[in-house]
């Protein structure tokens, strides 16, 4: 019996970041031994174990085979002689499949701490490059959004997607297989993504690819409005540094679903923003709180970013809208979320003078100009270039 430490624990522990949870497989072992063990199995069909003292799982080496659609078409083949290479390469990234093997079940001490890499995760850390193990990442649809999470997560550390696996994730979205995932493990890695310090990076990827269109159709379609999905992306981006709640971050995104916060076109039927944002949190198991407060915050948005202009009148009306009176912690959240979504909104406008500026050069005037007339006219310019792009 050999006992290793996989997965996670070991990538996270290579990129010196906090190790969270410790996986383990076990290679040579059957049920009997780890329940002899005192190991408590997971479910009656999976050969998976949690450790008595503490609690961490231990999983037997085992093989997959797909068989059905979805992430749960699989048939799952434990045995003493699955070797670790086998059960390392249904994993899936090449960062995800790297071992370390340590002393016992009682002892996870590494034995030598060298780590057990037979796909090139190593050279992939180094490379800062999020890769495919094998073909069998086809198999499982769940690994679309596994890989927009992790791309996320470790976006600030500079990792990108290798493009033969985003070429992978892409053929699945377009499969339909994304339609066989369940809306809880949906909103179980889209809320833990939503929740990274840099959590637009994993919904920027889903719309690249397409993968928006099952679970999140609304948004996919407000998202095709540039204007609207750069400002979205800066709010929650803003969001993950200020480290805000989820509901505030789930709002900020839906809010997308509401163009004439980002158009000043009043001609918008808000009860539609309103209903979509109540279908996305139906279809993809949105905890209603969070759903209830993305609705009060579409609601209220363009009141909440006028307080300064506000009458008493509409202040009073404001704090009995949103149940301030009962619980004003409310009312200071979404006072936070109206400040993110407009500090997205100046950046986003700054961001476009900016380019204005750095788009108008010496070759872009008069050649004859002299002195201040040079300044004067790379001014005129980088106006008149702001004004014609300026999509506000």
């Amino acid at each position: 019996m050999q006992i290793y430490l996989v997965g996670g624990a070991v990538r996270d522990q290579l990129l010196q970041q906090p190790v969270k949870d410790k996986d383990f497989v076990v290679v040579g072992a059957t049920v009997s031994e780890m329940l002899d063990a005192g190991f408590q199995q997971v479910g009656a069909d999976f050969p998976v174990f949690l450790h008595p003292t503490t609690h961490e799982e231990y999983a037997l080496a085992r093989t997959e085979r797909k068989q059905g659609s979805g992430y749960k078409g699989f048939s799952v083949h434990a045995s003493p002689n699955v070797s670790l290479k086998e059960d390392l390469q249904r994993r899936d990234l090449t960062i995800n499949a790297m071992a370390i093997e340590v002393v016992s079940l009682t002892d996870d001490t590494p034995v030598s701490g060298d780590v057990i890499d037979y796909y090139g995760g190593l050279q992939d850390l180094e490379s800062h490059i999020l890769r495919h193990v094998s073909g069998a990442f086809s198999e499982d649809p769940l690994r679309v959004l596994r890989t927009a999470r992790f791309y996320g997560r470790y976006y600030d550390l500079g990792f990108t997607i290798a493009e033969d696996t985003l070429t992978l994730m892409r053929q699945l979205v377009n499969s339909g297989e994304l339609a066989h995932l369940s809306a809880e493990r949906i909103w179980q890695e889209s809320s833990r993504a939503t929740m990274q310090l840099s959590p637009q990076v994993y919904w920027q990827q889903l719309f690249e690819i397409g993968a928006l269109t099952e679970y999140f159709a609304p948004l996919h379609d407000a998202w095709e409005d540039t204007h609207i999905r750069e400002t979205v992306q800066t709010a929650l981006y803003f969001a993950g540094q200020m480290r805000l709640n989820l509901p505030q971050r789930w709002a900020l995104l839906v809010v997308s679903l509401t163009p004439s916060l980002f158009n000043n076109e009043h001609t918008h039927d808000q009860s539609k923003a309103l209903r979509d944002i109540n279908d996305i949190g139906n279809k993809a198991k949105v905890p209603k709180a969070h759903t209830q407060f993305a609705t009060l915050f579409a609601q209220q948005a363009e009141t909440l970013s006028m307080i300064n202009s506000l009458s008493a009148a509409k202040k009073i009306d404001l704090i009995q809208a949103c149940g301030a009176h009962k619980e004003p912690d409310k009312l200071s959240q979404l006072l936070v979320c109206s400040h993110v979504l407009q500090l997205a909104t100046q950046h986003r406008q700054m961001m476009l003078a900016l380019n204005s500026f750095h788009a108008i050069g010496m070759t872009d005037i008069a050649p004859d100009l002299k002195g201040p007339a040079i300044g004067a006219a790379l001014r005129q310019s980088r106006i008149e270039h702001l004004q014609a792009h300026d999509t506000y």
